[in-house]
């Protein structure tokens, strides 16, 4: 794909080059697949396929920094000093979109809300937030019980998708004596209250 939008200041192989830099090769392959699956369900929903390459690619671009690196940007961000609790399963989201704001230069509100939203949802989503929150649910080499579902329900509404994997992640949660983060929550009520059959 040529990078065309300025969404990402570079080209699509400049991009790949920063992610290289951040990620083992386990967790460079997870993320071109998660670009693909965001790049198909783009082009079943209407939504601009560049902006969904961009956010597939670097929704987990800081996952794999250690955790001062985070604990640094809460701090020098003035971000929640209530996601000090929390670890790196919300961190990479939540503070890793302001990672990639000042380290990627990509400044798009949509692009960052779906790395900032990709691992908890929320109550409102854009359309670019629901696929990249599911694209990163269903990519292909995901294998758990129920992905299968998931991967139908969002192949017929992508809602249906995002109230499905909301309920499921908190079952996840519970089911493993995890905490909740706050979000989580707010995103489940939010989302079964409009799919309450899902």
């Amino acid at each position: 794909m040529t990078y065309t939008h300025h969404w990402f200041p570079g080209t699509r192989a400049e991009l790949l080059a920063r992610l290289r830099e951040q990620l083992n090769d386990s967790r460079y392959q997870h993320v071109l697949r998660v670009e693909a699956t965001a790049i198909q369900l783009a082009q079943a929903n209407g939504v601009e396929l560049e902006k969904a390459s961009v956010a597939g690619l670097t929704h987990d671009y800081a996952k794999q920094r250690p955790d001062q690196d985070f604990i640094a940007a809460i701090h020098r961000y003035g971000l929640d000093p209530a996601l000090l609790a929390y670890g790196n399963p919300i961190w990479h989201g939540a503070v890793g979109a302001e990672l990639i704001k000042r380290e990627l230069h990509i400044t798009d509100e949509d692009i960052l809300n779906a790395t900032r939203h990709h691992t908890t949802g929320a109550e409102y989503m854009t359309p670019l937030e629901q696929i990249v929150y599911m694209a990163d649910f269903i990519e292909p080499a995901r294998d758990f019980p129920g992905v299968d579902r998931a991967r139908e329900l969002t192949a017929k509404e992508l809602g249906l998708g995002v109230a499905y994997q909301a309920k499921h992640t908190l079952a996840y949660l519970i089911n493993n004596g995890k905490v909740v983060y706050p979000k989580s929550l707010v995103t489940y009520n939010a989302w079964i209250q409009r799919y309450p059959n899902v």
